[in-house]
């Protein structure tokens, strides 16, 4: 086995005990809120005219496991049903699977974060780069202001700002939604038009609240690179300007593919805001009005596919530093 190989598998082992670990916690708080929510139904379910039998595998099917036996027997169904992918089923919307709700709210929220983080990276990289290459001068002290602004502003106030901007005062956006209700949906310009007009300001939220940050990661990335003996041999042997321009963003920019594919993980949890200011119907909102409506398998299918994000997150980051820098694969294989 490669040493690449046996990294990944290391990953992966330790990212399925962290699931696990996420999916007991959950199990536990639904078992350990006050009041007994399983309970609960159980008793609802019977006064409403059900056989005790049928009220415990109806309330079986909402939690994903039985309400009666052991402590042991409840959490064995439960996780007898993830291995299965069932999660239960909604209290908030009857008759919903978890899974199927938790799959719907995901699609609205991957592409918005995704295009708004990519483009904060890609806009962050490269004004960090001259901010660094022009840190004496006003451009780079403007870019290095605009990014300590932008970062020190929580996500919430950028959403509430723009919201005011670009659907009060300058309504040019429409405030909440994701198309046009008008419009049939499929894949015609009016329609899909109509996509990109609602998602715009979400996704340029998601991309002026990550700017800050990668503007000024990748100038203090830059600045440490040019202090390096490399660049300074290059420089004495007449090397242009232009080739080692690239060398320096190439080093600078490494570190900050980790930080990129953590920050993609992240964010799945952080939407919660930007989603409820907009009403778009991503995984953030889906998990905010669970809580708020007691939806105790809904909130734990939520916080679980949160962590399967984050999870797979780190490991895609370490393996594409490992893929990307032949530094970090040389000593590896060094070591075995």
């Amino acid at each position: 086995m490669t040493v690449f190989a046996r990294r990944l598998a290391g990953h992966l082992v330790r990212g399925l005990a962290m699931i696990l670990v996420v999916a007991t916690i959950s199990f536990v708080i639904i078992r350990s809120i006050p009041g007994d929510p399983m309970r609960a139904r159980y008793e609802k379910l019977v006064e409403q005219g059900m056989s005790p039998e049928q009220a415990e595998r109806a309330t079986a099917v909402m939690y994903g496991f039985m309400p009666r036996g052991t402590m042991w027997e409840q959490y064995t169904d439960y996780m007898r049903g993830l291995l299965h992918l069932d999660l239960g089923r909604s209290l908030s919307v009857p008759g919903a699977e978890v899974t199927s709700l938790l799959a719907s709210a995901a699609a609205w929220t991957i592409l918005p974060v995704l295009v708004g983080t990519l483009l904060s990276f890609t806009v962050g990289i490269i004004l960090g780069v001259y901010a660094a290459i022009k840190r004496s001068s006003r451009l780079g002290d403007a870019l290095a202001v605009s990014g300590s602004l932008l970062h020190g502003l929580p996500q919430y106030v950028l959403a509430l700002l723009l919201s005011a901007a670009f659907t009060t005062l300058l309504p040019i956006f429409p405030a909440s939604g994701t198309a046009d209700v008008t419009l049939e949906p499929g894949l015609n310009a009016a329609y899909v038009g109509s996509l990109i007009q609602y998602a715009t300001l979400p996704v340029l939220t998601y991309a002026l609240a990550g700017y800050g940050g990668w503007i000024l990661a990748m100038k203090s990335s830059v600045v440490t690179v040019l202090g390096d003996d490399f660049i300074l041999a290059a420089e004495l042997r007449g090397m242009r300007r232009g080739v080692v321009f690239r060398y320096v963003a190439r080093n600078a920019i490494l570190p900050l593919f980790t930080i990129l594919a953590l920050s993609l993980g992240l964010l799945f949890g952080g939407a919660i805001f930007i989603e409820r200011i907009f009403t778009y119907p991503g995984l953030g909102l889906l998990l905010l009005n669970s809580v708020t409506d007691r939806d105790y398998a809904l909130m734990g299918g939520a916080f679980l596919l949160i962590t399967v994000a984050i999870v797979i997150a780190n490991i895609v980051a370490d393996m594409l530093y490992t893929a990307i820098d032949p530094r970090v694969r040389s000593g590896q294989e060094a070591a075995s």
